[in-house]
């Protein structure tokens, strides 16, 4: 396989456009790129046409616009190019038209309330920041997805939104610094994407896993994750084949596929990418999701991208490595070897520090969701307290520009902005941390809290907005200033005294660190609920309204939408939990029960010892009990539910009162698997699902 040469073969991208394109009309389409501004029809009739020739050849016989609508997955209409002629003829038709503009039905997407049911009308609009690609026999348009009446009913909407404001606050601040070649100022980010691949046969015995993407019961395995021989490990042959299937497709797409490994978790492994501009990273990683899926059933595998599918054992993250860049190719984020340089620098890094301490809630909001909850605070994941890690010596740096004193680390050297050169030192001086909601790992910002199957866009829109606003309330202090140097050096020393308190490069794991937290004054938001609906607090209203990121309509609806899903969630788990206990695992141990009383009954006729019959009877029929009783609890509390209004209240209750029920009819399940013949048992166990892959 020649790499160079399959890569973005299925994508059309600049090299196309080149090759197809007349240069006028290539021109014009660069500069809607690069400007943000709309696409003129005439030229998108032309480029239209050269998508469709391209597509055609490549065999493909349909077009679709490709959105990303609230439901957490892209979703797709797909129409033929054909176009009849008369004479029973067609000939292959695509017009500007339909490549700016489709109109799918929005009725059946959540909304939120936005959207009634007989309100249909939705438009899809093309984005041509992210190049149209061939899926199966389909060109795909990635696009963005509004209401009839203009409000955004998906991600990529939002996220678009709050590049631009984050590009705008940014490229007017840096004209304070003197960067005036500096144009354009863009969000990018690497998203790594971890997952289990489990034997699907083994997958299709366990109705949790087809229903819910989880295992809802399961006693642990004799073997864990405890030898941590699984880390970094051999690919197993069969893994590799898939590991190998997958790339290809990718680079095929033009995703810069870059890193795979085994993960800490028996079967869980990680693919990671090289950056990219955050609203292609997205389109990205949501066809890197799809993909692994389709191709894990090619392979006699399922792909698991719950944040936590089996108790006991690491979940998945999707880690998002964001980083800020301008078109001159500066990253803001990295450290310079000029007074200038650094104290920008210095500047971009205080700014991030700051608008995650002020926004702490709306980025603790950006990763909840009811699969989540269960991996963060765990021993694989950051808890659910937002910190931020800079690493001793950095931090230090930041200390000793506060309190105006020498840093007397390895350059010894007096720190005044834009006077003296900030101390060079290597790129690694620290060691990582796990622990850490929020790292700084040399260039680049690493927010580790999103799950495994979120989208990038709504953790990324809102770090991109909160930044884009102290950007701005930067540029309003130091455009006033008298002396541009002098205030600089004032605002970055109080910046840095202020926001403290969100800096702990400590370890978020240990038993002080949530008591510790609250004494600085950082929030504890554990649960979905808890979190959710601080996306309304007047602050984060006004700062999302401000930079016209969400109206705060669109914010109610959203708050909504991912409470409603949160309720349907672990509604459909405890629903099926109820249907595995009552049919499948009840009926397995009464069997079992049955089998050990008769062999008792024939034993004791020839004077056998029954202590070992006895005991056993004994211990699963009080299990079985248990496990009875805690199922007519949880059925009782499932239809309590029916009568909670407001969808606030209820995800409250399904929080408070379904889980805790929830667990406590596992609890004496996983004892009873423990204890039950194997051939009894009616679902595959943690043993054979984890190992026998």
């Amino acid at each position: 396989m020649n790499i160079p040469e399959i890569f973005g073969t299925d994508v059309f991208d600049e090299n196309v456009m080149q090759q197809r394109l007349p240069k006028s009309t290539y021109k014009s389409l660069k500069k809607t790129i690069q400007s943000g501004k709309p696409l003129d029809i005439d030229v998108a009739n032309v480029v239209a046409a050269a998508m469709k020739d391209w597509a055609v050849e490549k065999g493909c016989t349909h077009y679709t616009h490709w959105f990303q609508p609230m439901t957490g997955i892209t979703a797709e209409k797909h129409d033929s190019f054909i176009s009849p002629i008369g004479d029973g003829k067609v000939i292959m038709e695509f017009s500007g038209k339909e490549l700016i503009k489709g109109e799918p039905d929005a009725s059946s997407f959540p909304s939120g309330g936005l959207r009634a049911t007989f309100e249909a009308r939705g438009y899809t609009a093309w984005d041509p920041t992210s190049y149209a690609f061939i899926k199966g026999k389909s060109l795909c348009i990635p696009t963005a997805f509004c209401s009839y009446t203009g409000e955004a009913l998906d991600k990529k909407t939002p996220l678009l939104r709050s590049m631009e404001a984050l590009d705008k606050s940014a490229v007017r601040l840096l004209k304070l610094f003197g960067c005036d070649d500096v144009t354009r100022v863009t969000a990018n980010v690497g998203p790594e994407q971890e997952y289990f691949l489990i034997d699907r046969p083994m997958a299709a015995k366990r109705k949790d896993i087809i229903l819910t993407g989880r295992t809802l019961f399961g006693a642990p395995a004799p073997k864990g994750q405890e030898l941590e021989d699984h880390y970094f490990g051999t690919i197993k042959t069969r893994v590799n084949a898939y590991m190998e299937d997958l790339d290809e497709q990718l680079w095929k797409l033009g995703i810069c596929a870059k890193t795979k490994h085994n993960e800490v978790a028996p079967s869980q492994h990680e693919l990671a990418p090289i950056f990219n501009t955050t609203n292609i990273a997205t389109d990205h990683n949501q066809l890197t999701m799809e993909i692994m899926k389709r191709t894990a059933r090619k392979h006699g595998f399922k792909c698991l991208l719950h944040e936590k599918p089996f108790a006991g054992v690491n979940g998945s993250g999707k880690h998002n490595n964001w980083s800020i860049s301008t078109n001159t190719g500066v990253n803001l984020l990295d450290r310079g070897t000029t007074p200038a340089e650094n104290a920008q620098f210095l500047t971009f890094l205080v700014a991030v520090i700051k608008a995650v301490n002020d926004y702490q809630d709306l980025l603790r909001a950006s990763v909840a969701s009811a699969g989540n909850d269960h991996r963060l605070g765990a021993n694989e994941a950051p808890p659910a307290i937002i910190s931020i890690f800079l690493g001793d010596e950095l931090t230090e740096i930041l200390d000793s520009l506060a309190e105006g004193h020498k840093y007397e680390g390895k350059a010894k050297t007096q720190m005044e902005i834009g006077v003296d050169v900030l101390p060079t030192f290597p790129r690694d001086t620290t060691d990582r941390n796990r622990t850490s909601p929020f790292a700084f790992t040399g260039n680049k910002f690493e927010f580790r809290m999103p799950g495994s199957k979120l989208s990038c866009a709504g953790p990324m829109t809102i770090l991109n907005t909160i930044v884009a606003e102290v950007l701005d309330q930067f540029y309003e202090k130091l455009s006033k200033a008298d002396n541009f140097h002098a205030a600089l050096d004032s605002l970055i020393k109080e910046t840095i005294s202020q926001n403290k308190n969100i800096i702990f490069n400590g370890n978020g794991y240990s038993d002080e660190w949530p008591e510790e937290a609250e004494k600085r004054g950082l929030l504890n938001l554990r649960s979905t609920p808890d979190a959710v609906p601080v996306y309304l607090a007047d602050k984060n209203v006004e700062v999302l309204s401000k930079h016209g990121v969400y109206t705060k309509v669109e914010l109610e609806s959203r708050v909504e939408i991912l409470l409603e899903e949160y309720v349907k969630i672990v509604n459909i788990e405890a629903r099926t939990m109820i249907d595995m206990a009552k049919k499948d695992i009840l009926p397995a141990v009464m069997t079992y029960i049955k089998d050990l009383s008769e062999t008792a009954s024939t034993a004791g006729a020839l004077g056998a010892d029954l202590t070992v019959e006895k005991e056993l009877v004994t211990r699963l029929s009080s299990l079985a009990a248990a496990t009875y009783k805690a199922l007519g609890e949880l059925e009782e509390a499932e239809a309590a539910a029916a009568d909670i209004k407001t969808t606030e209240e209820q995800a409250r209750y399904y929080h408070d009162v379904i889980l805790e029920k929830m667990g406590q009819l596992r609890a004496p399940a996983d004892q009873m698997e423990s204890l039950c013949g194997e051939k009894y048992w009616p679902y595959p166990t943690y043993s054979q699902i984890l190992f026998y892959t």
